[in-house]
C-alpha cells in the first residue's frame, strides 16, 4: 500500500470515526444519568443533519447549525419529559423498548417532513470535496472541522463535568442519586439536562459530516448502531473512552476494505461488537456505574 492511499484511509477512518464518538458519547450521557440505553440517539443525529439542511439556503450557515443544535435539544428534552419520564417506573428494560419506538417515530415524521430525497449541508470552507492534498492523497477541509468539533465537545465535556455546578450535579445524581437528593439536586432535571445535552452533541455531530456524507432520514439508525458499538467498544458511560473506541472502530473500518469488499465493511462493526460483548463487557477500557432509576 503506498502512501497516498495510506492516508485516504486514514483520513476516512478518523473522520468516520469522529461521528461515531460523536453519537457514542451521547449514549454515554444518557446512560450515566438514567441507567438506559438510549437507541433514539442516532436520530438526533439525523435531525440536526436535516434541519441544518433546510434553513441553510435562507440563512448563514453559523446560525442554521445554532438552530438545529438547539431544535434538536429541545426534541431530546421532550422525549424525556413526555415519554421516558411517564413510563420511568416499569422499568429499565421497558424505557430501552421505547426507545427504540421512538426512533421509529422520529424517522417516520423526518420522512412526513422532507420526504426521501438525500439532502446535503454547505461545506463549512471552500465548496470542494478533495481540495486539500497531502502526499498524494486529496480530501475536504471538512474533515478538520469534524475533528475539530469532536476534539473541543469532548474537552468542553470535560471542563462542564469538572468546573460548573450543573455538571457537578449531574456527576452527583450519577454516583448517588438519594444523596444527591438530600443536597436539594433534582434528579430530574438532571435528566432532562442530559437528553438535551445528548440530543445537541448528535445534531452537532450529524451537521458538521453532513457535507461529506449528506444526509437523510433513514441515516439514524445506522448511526445508532455504530454509536452503541462504539460505546460498548470504549466502555458503557466511558465518554473519553467513546472518542478512541470511536477512533479505533472507523479506522477498522476503512481499512478493511483492502481485504474485503466495501460493501461488506459494516460486518466489521457487529463483529467488533460481538467480540467485544463476549470476551470483555466492559469494554477496553471499562464502563462506568449508572445512577439508578428508582429515584428518577
Amino acid at each position: 500500500m503506498d502512501a497516498s492511499l495510506f492516508i485516504q484511509y486514514f483520513i476516512s477512518g478518523l473522520t468516520y470515526g469522529s461521528i461515531y464518538a460523536a453519537v457514542a458519547i451521547g449514549f454515554n450521557i444518557i446512560y450515566n444519568a438514567t441507567g438506559i440505553i438510549n437507541f433514539a440517539q442516532g436520530e438526533f443525529a439525523m435531525l440536526g443533519g436535516m434541519i441544518a439542511s433546510v434553513l441553510a439556503p435562507s440563512m448563514p450557515l453559523v446560525l442554521a447549525i445554532a438552530i438545529a443544535v438547539m431544535a434538536t435539544a429541545a426534541v431530546g428534552v421532550a422525549v424525556e419529559r413526555l415519554v421516558l419520564r411517564r413510563i420511568a417506573r416499569f422499568g429499565v428494560l421497558k424505557m430501552i423498548i421505547a426507545t427504540v419506538g421512538l426512533s421509529i417515530v422520529l424517522r417516520e415524521a423526518a420522512l412526513l417532513l422532507w420526504g426521501e430525497s438525500v439532502r446535503t449541508v454547505p461545506f463549512f470552507t471552500g465548496n470542494e470535496v478533495s481540495s486539500v492534498t497531502m502526499l498524494g492523497a486529496h480530501f475536504s477541509p471538512q474533515v478538520f472541522w469534524i475533528v475539530l468539533s469532536i476534539g473541543l465537545v469532548t474537552a468542553g465535556l470535560t471542563l462542564f463535568f469538572k468546573l460548573t455546578m450543573t455538571g457537578k450535579a449531574m456527576r452527583a445524581c450519577s454516583a448517588n442519586r438519594e444523596g444527591a437528593s438530600l443536597c436539594g439536586i433534582s434528579p430530574g432535571a438532571m435528566v432532562a439536562v442530559a437528553f438535551g445535552m445528548s440530543a445537541a452533541i448528535g445534531a452537532l455531530g450529524g451537521c458538521v459530516v453532513a457535507p461529506l456524507t449528506q444526509t437523510h432520514y433513514a441515516l439514524g439508525s445506522s448511526l445508532a448502531i455504530k454509536g452503541f458499538t462504539v460505546a460498548a467498544f470504549g466502555g458503557l458511560g466511558n465518554s473519553l473512552a467513546a472518542v478512541a473506541a470511536g477512533m479505533l472502530l472507523g479506522m477498522l473500518e476503512s481499512f478493511s476494505i483492502v481485504v474485503v469488499p466495501e460493501a461488506y465493511k459494516d460486518v466489521v462493526t457487529i463483529a467488533v461488537l460481538l467480540a467485544v460483548l463476549v470476551a470483555k463487557p466492559t469494554g477496553l477500557f471499562g464502563s462506568r456505574a449508572a445512577g439508578a432509576l428508582k429515584a428518577y
